[in-house]
């Protein structure tokens, strides 16, 4: 008897080892794909852009800082998760495909709180699938049509943001530019010139308090 205990043990330690080590194989996608995490990267990308920096912050920073955001972002649906499905599934109350099942549900909740309806009809044609007509419906569709269709959103409300980050640096450069002309100093590269201009903007507006709390009221 007590080797049969060990032996349904250890198995039951090699399938969690087993699911542990799946898990963690697909968190980058995970974080990437189905996250708050590409709207940041995106929007700090552009805003170093913008400034005309080419290594400042560097891209580690960039990363660390979209990565904090991100988990700041998704703390209450990853405590969802942890409280529906993990626990449950540790205490050996629900299955592994059950956990699958309701571990999807606050993942698809967030990501529909975002995607556009374009982007939800613009899948479900290519799928062949019913465009929903309510939440309800929309819950039932599939992860691999509303993971698709949340990126697309992802990526046009990133690049929207990014064209508002761009206006107030190029209407700068456009000012030097005119005024180094006007002076007959047109050797001289308006880059360099306007540069300062561009961080003394960014400290007086507090720029990175603003940049950070309009991206997590974007997800709010």
């Amino acid at each position: 008897m007590d080797a049969l205990i060990n032996v349904n043990g250890d198995q039951v330690q090699t399938l969690q080892i087993l699911f542990i080590t799946t898990m963690l194989a697909l968190l980058p996608s995970i974080v990437v794909m189905m996250t708050s995490f590409t709207r940041y990267v995106m929007s700090f990308s552009f805003l170093r852009a913008a400034m005309g920096l080419q290594q400042n912050p560097p891209n580690m920073v960039l990363v660390g800082m979209a990565l904090f955001l991100t988990f700041f972002t998704m703390s209450p649906v990853i405590g969802q998760i942890q409280e529906q499905a993990y626990e449950p599934y540790l205490a050996e109350e629900i299955t592994q495909e059950e956990f699958f099942e309701i571990a999807q549900e606050p993942l698809k909740n967030f990501m529909l709180d975002q995607v556009e309806e374009s982007s939800i009809k613009l899948f479900c044609d290519l799928s062949g699938q019913e465009m929903p007509q309510n939440r309800e419906e929309a819950q039932q569709l599939p992860m691999s049509t509303i993971v698709p269709a949340f990126i697309t959103s992802e990526l046009k409300h990133a690049f929207i943001i990014g064209f508002y980050l761009y206006i107030p640096f190029v209407l700068i450069d456009a000012v030097v530019a005119c005024t180094l002309m006007a002076m007959g100093m047109m050797m001289l590269p308006p880059a360099m010139i306007s540069m300062p201009f561009k961080l003394l903007l960014f400290i007086s507006l507090d720029g990175w308090q603003l940049l950070f709390s309009t991206l997590v009221k974007g997800f709010q």
